[in-house]
């Protein structure tokens, strides 16, 4: 590698993909081996090739040796090289699964175990080259890659025609989002985008925020992982790291700057998103100390990042919205995860007091906090997340002095550039019934959940809906529609029952069918003389221009003028002219 010169070295890396593909069933060593010379070989290549990206006719991308910074060819197709890299992830979770299957006919337990482990190595050298190679990568580019392996990733609500989750269960659905979202992170990992709009496109959002649809906390937390190497374009994560009451925020010397207009468009479009995936992720019944405190970093860094004074309205509305969850719990949540809600809203409003800098609201924060080392240490995260820390039977509501009051922080905060009277408005969160119906089969341990795509997607608020502790007697669901069309706003209930579900899961006939549709598109693009293919096109082509002539013509007619428009009736000419007084012009136009 030292000896080829960097718009060269992209041979090298197809040569190791392509043995990496002759030796995909050899043992875990050999492909494990071969994944670290591969991460070797674009080490060197990165460190060598200092210049500019260039594209040549072929449309390969390689580095000019002219100019810094370090720019990684990735051959004719980025994502070429990450679809090779995922589909061995992928086979090396399918042999570990299968050695595990077969546990009881293995000769020996300790050789199955050993098995396993080498197949974790060779895993964990695949998300180390496939971050290495993100790491290298321009922006554009990155977001590309983080895109693609978004779309591998099996999620509610999305189709994912690359990796069938009956065939490997639960425990390989989870293993497989587990190493893609761990890839994410690698990838993710340095990425500074200028715009929230290109770092969160809502095609990517969506499908990363639905895997707070999944009850399981490791996935939560490498989600909330991905959003803050996205969110923090600033490097502040490191002085927010773990959950805690900060005395001096100034001390901390954060950097930031002043909310663009294209992330004030972002958080009007996609902000109800990021609040419900984190109200939503507070009250999983499965959260440790870690998912807290990453919730913590991550409304921190919204902070930091996004927020203005109508987005840090919706932030405290949002924080009274989980106190107020967590007192009333009509979930029956554990005492635990009550308490770390509480401890959680304690350190993000003692954190966003700081930041706004307005005193009477830093005073009510602090007094609260205050009343709580006295009579409630468990309501705060130095001490609930402690291993002996003594949790009560129930929380006091009328202890009004223990918690923050709405009408304390409206008061504090009735100055100029905040909205108080929107501060009134109680939050409440919007959840699809398709989030409903996921959690459902989730505790039916359905595997192929992941198929029912476009079951409902109208919003329904969260007090419609029925509560967890129904969940896992549910029979049929009741799903009450608001319909905006009838003149008596009446809801309309439709039933839906275990036979519905069965019928929306059942989509192997169509997915065949579409594979095979799929099958002859290729083979007559392949085989198919030249001609023929360029007829077609321009057949479709023709189709489409004669369509927008039509439209143009239907569309676009001159304005009327008073010296008269042409007219052809007939073969001949006429002249039509139009009066002043009975022209209509638009009110910017008239003085």
């Amino acid at each position: 590698m030292y000896s080829i010169q960097a718009q060269h070295s992209h041979h090298v890396i197809q040569q190791v993909l392509s043995h990496l593909d002759t030796h995909s069933k050899n043992t875990p060593r050999v492909r494990a081996g071969i994944v670290q010379v591969l991460l070797e070989t674009v080490a060197i290549a990165a460190k060598g090739s200092i210049g500019h990206v260039a594209h040549n006719q072929n449309n390969y991308t390689f580095i000019s040796p002219i100019s810094s910074p370090p720019n990684l060819w990735l051959g004719p197709t980025v994502l070429e090289v990450f679809n090779t890299l995922l589909k061995h992830l992928r086979m090396s979770v399918d042999f570990e699964l299968g050695d595990g299957s077969r546990r009881n006919s293995a000769s020996s337990l300790s050789s199955t175990r050993t098995k396993e482990s080498e197949e974790r190595i060779v895993q964990n050298a695949i998300i180390q080259t496939i971050g290495f190679f993100g790491g290298n990568l321009p922006d554009y580019q990155r977001a590309e890659v983080m895109m693609f392996i978004m779309g591998k990733v099996p999620v509610y609500g999305t189709p994912c025609h690359t990796l069938d989750t009956v065939k490997i269960g639960h425990q390989g659905t989870k293993r497989i989002q587990t190493m893609l979202l761990s890839s994410l992170i690698m990838v993710t990992s340095g990425f500074k985008c200028k715009t929230m709009c290109a770092g969160l496109p809502a095609a990517f959002l969506e499908p990363l925020c639905s895997i707070s649809l999944m009850e399981d906390s490791e996935l939560r937390q490498l989600v909330l992982e991905i959003l803050h190497n996205i969110i923090d374009r600033h490097d502040n994560r490191a002085k927010l790291r773990g959950i805690r009451i900060i005395p001096n925020v100034a001390a901390l010397k954060i950097k930031r700057e002043k909310i663009s207009k294209q992330d004030v468009v972002f958080m009007k479009k996609h902000g109800q998103q990021l609040y419900r995936h984190i109200y939503l992720g507070c009250k999983e019944e499965d959260n440790v100390q870690k998912n807290f405190e990453l919730l913590f970093t991550a409304l921190a860094l919204i902070t930091i990042e996004l927020a203005n004074e109508e987005v840090m309205i919706d932030l405290m509305r949002l924080s009274i919205a989980l106190q107020d969850m967590a007192l009333a719990n009509e979930e029956n949540m554990p005492m635990f995860i009550r308490c770390g809600i509480m401890a959680l809203v304690a350190a993000y409003l003692n954190f966003l007091s700081q930041m706004i800098a307005n005193p009477p609201f830093c005073q009510h924060v602090s007094k609260v906090i205050e009343m709580r080392n006295l009579d409630a240490p468990y309501l705060l995260p130095e001490h609930v997340f402690r291993e002996k820390c003594v949790l009560p039977e129930s929380l006091d509501r009328d202890d009004v002095g223990l918690y923050f009051q709405t009408a304390d922080l409206a008061e504090a905060l009735s100055v100029p550039g905040y909205n108080v009277e929107r501060l009134a408005v109680p939050y409440i969160p919007q959840v699809t019934v398709l989030y409903t119906v996921g959690k459902i089969l989730h505790r039916c341990k359905q595997t192929s959940r992941g198929t029912i795509i476009e079951l409902v997607r109208s919003p329904v608020h969260e007090d419609r809906l029925p509560r967890r502790k129904s969940f896992v007697d549910t029979i049929s669901l009741q799903v009450d529609i608001l319909s905006n069309s009838l003149p008596d706003q009446s809801q309309l209930a439709e039933e839906i029952t275990f036979e519905t579900l069965k019928k929306a899961i059942d989509t192997t006939g169509l997915e065949e069918q579409e594979r095979e549709r799929r099958r002859q598109v290729m083979e007559k693009f392949q085989k198919a003389p030249f001609e023929e293919i360029a007829a077609h096109c321009e057949s479709k082509a023709n189709m489409l221009h004669d369509r927008l002539a039509q439209i143009f013509e239907l569309t676009i007619r001159p304005p009327p003028s008073p010296s008269g428009t042409v007219t052809v009736t007939s073969g001949h000419a006429q002249y039509q002219s139009v009066p002043v007084y009975e022209m209509k012009f638009p009110d910017l136009c008239v003085y």
